[in-house]
């Protein structure tokens, strides 16, 4: 690496958020969490991390307080006291280490297969009931519906903060519940939560302010968001900067802090003419801090890990010289950090060469 890795090891420093370094870990489903406990391995495996020299870590996807937020009974909760004592547990070990944390609030929507789900004779929820556009799966989520998922959200974020973590991290990505809204191909409704770019964010924008109501108002709200949906690769939420604004905007006044602005691969141009990534038009549309993510210390894209395939290590000069010129703020690294836990420290002391190689199994590791 020849690059000066200083940009990535500086303080980051923000009005309600302040990180040692620039690395954030980023979050990654994972089923260890029986009946959505987390056990001591969970709080373990985070706390390895942040002495790894991780600067934030953000958990796994972890379910709100809906009976069919989940997809599967291992995938941890973040509601009920044994769920969010284990949890307390965990901040505990990761601040003890050095590391600040935040929970990753979830609803995975139509993702979810009731037949495989806790409460196999609920139907998953939906804006329109369509788990991709002409594929229907259930009615649509009603009005009472809508508002009970949101206050789990802010109930969520409460107790989050009042057991200790850093902020927290609403999943808006990826074609789950919140992402299904945004998209026009999953969100058909005729009523004031969907048609307009306006009305298809007007879910996150509810969740945002209650999350904004329910905890103090310097505590972080962070939302991750994604063009691509995992039930179509080529979607877009915005084809141009000016609808990718319009689409940001409202989120950006509800009270975000930071966007965690997810790609498949960092490097990649979001819009023709500029060389600027999803983070990038980000933060220079809304003015926020921004993440960027995508394949990271990787060359290889994260949905051939689930086919068994491996990465070889690549070389970060590119990331590191655009964090330095201002283009994004924070990087989040998934598998590299999945493999290795001292991954950070590694790229510090410029021990490159002991990096260890990405492989596919190392999704269902506990290292």
């Amino acid at each position: 690496m020849t690059a000066n890795i200083g940009a990535l090891f500086s303080a980051f420093n923000s009005d309600n958020l302040t990180l040692d370094n620039r690395i954030v870990m980023a979050p990654m489903t994972r089923q260890f969490s029986p009946k959505g406990v987390p056990t001591e391995d969970v709080a373990a495996y985070y706390a390895r991390r942040a002495a790894g020299g991780t600067g934030l870590i953000i958990t796994e996807g972890t379910t709100v307080n809906d009976p069919v937020a989940t997809m599967d009974a291992n995938i941890p909760q973040f509601h009920g006291d044994a769920a969010l004592s284990a949890w307390q547990n965990v901040v505990e070990q990761v601040h003890q280490a050095g590391g600040k944390i935040m929970p990753q609030l979830w609803h995975v929507g139509m993702a979810r297969v009731a037949q495989k789900a806790p409460f196999p004779d609920l139907p998953s929820a939906g804006p329109s009931g369509l788990f991709k556009p002409g594929k229907q799966g259930a009615e649509p989520m009603t009005q009472a519906h809508i508002e009970a998922v949101i206050e789990a959200f802010a109930t969520a974020a409460a107790d989050a903060q009042k057991m200790g973590m850093d902020g927290v991290e609403i999943h808006g990505a990826h074609g789950y519940l919140i992402d299904q809204f945004f998209w026009e191909g999953t969100n058909q409704r005729s009523d004031s939560w969907g048609g307009t770019m306006e009305n298809r964010g007007r879910f996150a924008v509810e969740i945002i302010k209650a999350i904004r109501g329910a905890t103090s108002p310097d505590f972080p709200i962070v939302l991750r968001y994604s063009q691509w949906k995992q039930q179509d690769y080529s979607a877009r939420l915005a084809t141009t900067p000016q609808r990718l604004e319009q689409f940001l905007l409202p989120l950006s006044e509800a009270g975000v802090d930071i966007f965690h602005c997810s790609q498949r691969r960092y490097w990649e141009p979001e819009f023709e003419d500029s060389n600027l990534n999803l983070a990038g038009w980000t933060k220079k549309l809304t003015g926020k801090p921004t993440i960027t993510v995508g394949s990271v210390g990787l060359n290889g894209d994260f949905f051939g890990a689930f086919k068994g395939q491996s990465s070889d290590t690549r070389a970060i000069d590119d990331l590191v010289e655009r964090l330095d010129n201002k283009e994004f703020d924070l990087v989040a690294v998934g598998r590299a950090l999945l493999q290795d836990p001292n991954w950070a420290n590694k790229i510090r002391e410029n021990k490159t060469s002991e990096l260890t190689e990405y492989s596919g199994d190392a999704l269902a590791t506990l290292s």
